[in-house]
């Protein structure tokens, strides 16, 4: 038997060539599962990378605040998801986690500040009306850089007024009170928005001025000088003046949140005014006219009593000269003297020169020697009605005719004038004083005497006498009737021969000028002819004049002319 050379291991294989190819061959299944293996790979590690650090922020509630969806936002971008929302340990407060994306955790310092955006109503103003839709979100503002790193926050309830991407400055305002200025009410310079109040701190204890912090943006903080000056604008002004009612209204956001406005004085020294450095201090007056009031540098302290009713008379009223505002009511006290039992009210009052007089001719050491020249010439304070509508008062300095004179007091720096009654106290007052002297009056023995003489007239009225007289009056007045009658009668042919003979003297005049003309050469007989015709002319017209007066009024041959 042979062997077969194909049977040693040189020869070929037993396994069929299909199956050898079946087995190293790669199927296109496996494609698929690889790509999304290695997908999933570089999303994971994708995700791993973009991780950032979990903060915890605490809020008092949680409103609008869901896990998985509230998202954390800084200028609507993204930077992190609230992963759980829990309680504190005390109930009291409520804490969110919030996984944070990597390239936030350089704003994570103690200068971030965080709050919850959801619709809010602020005086007129609302915000966050977008998240109706979206929902709320939580922003965060970086604050300035340089602060340590942490992840533990404490969220504010209400936005930040200053946010560390709006350049500005802030201030400190003074006020004795604050009306009706709130959080966020505007700050307004010459009626533009500039600013707002980013809150106040209320002295301790309760007493002394209210500090209130405001924000003004750039680059209207360029605008406040060191003597700039801040008002009230809050709600509506309402006044009565010469020209009626008049009604003021900042905007309808200070109508209801409370508002600030500031001005530049209108005095300004010829180098300029500095610029007033940031946290500055200013004063807050309660109205714009006590701010330019204080824009008066000079100062005159008067004061006076008066003792009749200062009914509507307040501090800060105005006092004035021929209806001109020379300065403020400073104080209005009642002053009692317990031991003599009189009252009186002394009135204490401001007076500015510089309305009055130019600074260079202000002196003060001439200003005692001024007033009391004003006062001999009759200067006198009283009350005055500014408004019968509101009842407000004034001081007004007058000048009174045949005043008693009077002497100007000291009272330390201030000066005493003289006052008077004024306004309806002073009509009182003058009524009252007629009404004494009326009454002084003896109006009863008056009436008795009045009647006395009444009954004892009508008496003799009566009388015989006098009905005798009167009987006698009417006979004559007959009698010269009929007289003038018979004169009128009598006297009516002469009426009309007058004419005729005006007529014939006439005549006898021409006659005679002719006569004087033919003996014009003889100068005695001339001159004697020629005194003649004068005398017929001056008869002529005595005449003339006799007829005219005798047919007005011929009883004058009776009754003389």
């Amino acid at each position: 038997m042979t062997d077969d050379p194909q049977d040693h291991t040189g020869g070929r294989s037993s396994v069929p060539p299909e199956a050898s190819e079946r087995r190293f061959r790669f199927s296109i299944v496996w494609f698929v599962p690889i790509v999304a293996i290695g997908i999933a790979g570089y999303l994971g590690w994708r995700g791993f990378m973009g991780r950032g650090p979990e903060i915890t922020i605490t809020f008092d509630t949680a409103d609008g605040l869901t896990s998985g969806q509230t998202q954390v936002k800084n200028k609507a971008v993204p930077l992190g998801t609230v992963e759980a929302v829990t309680l504190t340990p005390d109930m009291r407060h409520v804490e969110v986690r919030v996984r944070m994306s990597a390239h936030a955790a350089p704003i994570l310092t103690d200068h971030a500040r965080f709050w919850v955006v959801r619709p809010r109503l602020n005086g007129a103003s609302i915000t966050g009306l977008e998240t109706l839709m979206s929902g709320a979100y939580i922003s965060v503002d970086p604050g300035e850089p340089g602060g340590q790193r942490t992840t533990e926050f404490k969220g504010l309830e209400s936005p930040p007024g200053i946010r560390s991407d709006q350049p500005g400055n802030t201030y400190t305002l003074i006020s004795s009170t604050l009306g009706s200025i709130g959080q966020g009410a505007p700050v307004f310079f010459r009626d533009i928005d500039v600013g707002e109040v980013l809150g106040y701190t209320m002295p301790p204890g309760g007493e002394g001025p209210i500090l209130v912090q405001v924000f003004i943006r750039e680059p209207y903080d360029r605008y406040l000088r060191t003597d700039t000056r801040f008002w009230n604008v809050s709600g509506v002004q309402v006044g009565f003046g010469a020209g009626g009612l008049k009604v003021k209204l900042q905007s309808l956001q200070a109508l209801f949140s409370g508002g600030v406005a500031f001005g530049l004085a209108e005095r300004r020294e010829a180098q300029g005014v500095p610029t007033a450095p940031k946290n500055s201090v200013f004063r807050l007056y309660e109205s714009q006219e006590a701010a330019d009031n204080a824009g008066y540098r000079e100062r005159l302290s008067l004061a006076t009593y008066l003792t009749s009713s200062v009914s509507g008379l307040a501090v800060g009223a105005q006092v004035t000269m021929f209806g001109i505002q020379v300065g403020t009511v400073t104080s209005v006290k009642l002053d009692l003297d317990p031991k003599v039992g009189t009252a009186r009210v002394r009135v204490g009052m401001e007076i500015q020169p510089e309305r009055i007089l130019e600074e260079d001719e202000i002196h003060h050491d001439a200003m005692a020697g001024m007033v009391q020249a004003l006062v001999d010439n009759g200067l006198r304070a009283s009350v005055d009605t500014a408004s019968f509508l509101t009842g407000e008062s004034v001081i007004g300095l007058n000048f009174v005719k045949n005043a008693t004179p009077a002497v100007v007091q000291a009272e330390g720096t201030t000066l005493v004038i003289p006052g008077k009654a004024g306004g309806m106290g002073g009509i009182m007052d003058s009524l009252s004083t007629v009404a004494d002297k009326i009454a002084a009056m003896p109006l009863t023995q008056v009436g008795v005497n009045l009647n006395n003489l009444l009954a004892h007239s009508d008496a003799r009225i009566n009388s015989p006498e006098v009905r005798q007289a009167i009987a006698a009056l009417r006979d004559s007045l007959r009698s010269v009737q009929g007289l003038a009658g018979d004169a009128r009668t009598g006297m009516h042919p002469l009426f009309q021969r007058l004419p005729q003979m005006s007529d014939q003297l006439d005549k006898t005049l021409k006659n005679a000028n002719v006569l004087l003309a033919s003996y014009g050469g003889d100068t005695d007989f001339h001159r004697d002819l020629q005194h003649m015709l004068v005398q017929l002319d001056e008869a002529a017209r005595s005449l003339r004049f006799l007829t005219d007066f005798l047919n007005r009024h011929p009883s004058a041959l009776l009754t003389g002319r």
